[in-house]
């Protein structure tokens, strides 16, 4: 009898076949079921702004929601699954990185780099860094507060802040600057190196990310007054941040998740054992584009969203070995910081003490 993981090897160029293909009408519903919306939203903000200006922030919780919809779906292109036209995955792409405040260009490359490497700690531990257990041992008590507060749901909208609006704008004008000097040394342009990109491409996109939206950061000052609009955009924006990054983390981080080293590696091990099936509300799949399926996307990549519940359905017999998290098991499942190296899972501050 063939384990699940083998019987997935073999169903899976069927699986991928059969769901894979984009569709450019529906991912364009998708484009404008998003941002029309949103578009509204920030309208009515800056009218009731003059009259009423606390009603104004009333709008938040739904800005929130809908940017998060908008950072999912520039997930989308970015593995080109939202529409079937390559430049429409680029264009949409770019408009939505604008919205969500983060180069989707470059962004995408990181991202890219997690896909390949899902489920192999040694090379990616996620957004908070994830300590092994001999790392968290050797720090201090003071230190180990510090982790578990940073990759704690309190945390959350700060980290979404600094992900999401001081990071990609901090590190285009810090990388630019460097370029400047190099240039005003007489350097040529081509022998500059910089961290945070690695091509001129990628500095292409960010500079057109950072321009485009600063400019909107101008327009939108002058329309509501910069108090009301950075109120609300900034904490619209961290809390989706922060939204975003826990649900991305307990796809990965949860109890006795898989978590190997380079050497024992297997992809398709680390999207069925090492990746969660987040069962959300429906509302809420909608929101973070059906996200949720997430041992289905990692996979394979380019199975656009508008189809990962279908595929879930058809191969539902496959996936026992997935471990479901409910919306309620999310603050659980975000305790478990800790890549245990030897056992080759992840687990929880708790289970570590009682190891201790």
């Amino acid at each position: 009898m063939p384990s699940s993981i083998d019987s997935i090897k073999l169903h899976k160029c069927a699986m991928i076949g059969r769901f894979s293909k984009s569709d450019d009408v529906t991912g364009s519903i998708q484009l404008l079921t998003t941002l029309l919306p949103l578009i509204v939203l920030w309208c009515v903000t800056v009218l009731c702004a003059p009259t009423f200006p606390w009603a104004a922030l009333a709008t938040v919780p739904l800005i929130t929601l809908l940017t998060l919809r908008v950072f999912a779906l520039m997930h989308e292109c970015g593995h080109g699954s939202l529409f079937r036209s390559h430049p429409l995955n680029r264009a949409a792409g770019f408009l939505l990185g604008v919205v969500a405040g983060m180069p989707q260009y470059v962004w995408s490359q990181h991202h890219s780099y997690h896909h390949t490497h899902n489920g192999n700690w040694e090379k990616y531990r996620g957004p908070y860094a994830t300590l092994s257990v001999e790392e968290y041992a050797a720090l201090s008590a003071v230190q180990q507060r510090l982790y578990r507060f940073k990759c704690s749901i309190a945390a959350a909208p700060i980290a979404g802040f600094i992900y999401l609006i001081f990071t990609p704008r901090f590190t285009w004008i810090k990388g630019s600057a460097g370029l400047l000097l190099h240039v005003i040394a007489g350097k040529q342009v081509a022998a500059y190196r910089c961290r945070y990109w690695k091509t001129a491409r990628e500095y292409r996109h960010m500079s057109g990310n950072n321009i485009v939206l600063l400019s909107i950061w101008v327009l939108m000052c002058w329309a509501c007054g910069s108090a009301l609009f950075f109120s609300v955009y900034l904490l619209s924006l961290s809390i989706a941040g922060g939204i975003g990054i826990v649900l991305f983390t307990v796809q990965h981080n949860f109890e006795h998740a898989y978590a190997s080293s380079n050497d024992r590696w297997d992809c398709d091990t680390g999207a069925i054992e090492g990746t969660s099936f987040l069962t959300l509300p429906s509302w809420l799949n909608w929101f973070t584009a059906n996200i949720g399926y997430h041992h289905i996307h990692h996979l394979f990549a380019n199975i656009p969203n508008y189809r990962l519940a279908d595929c879930h359905a058809a191969y539902e017999h496959l996936f026992a070995g997935v471990t479901r998290v409910k919306l309620s098991q999310v603050g659980g499942a975000l305790k478990c910081i800790l890549w245990d190296e030897h056992a080759r899972q992840i687990i929880s501050v708790a289970e570590y003490r009682q190891r201790g």
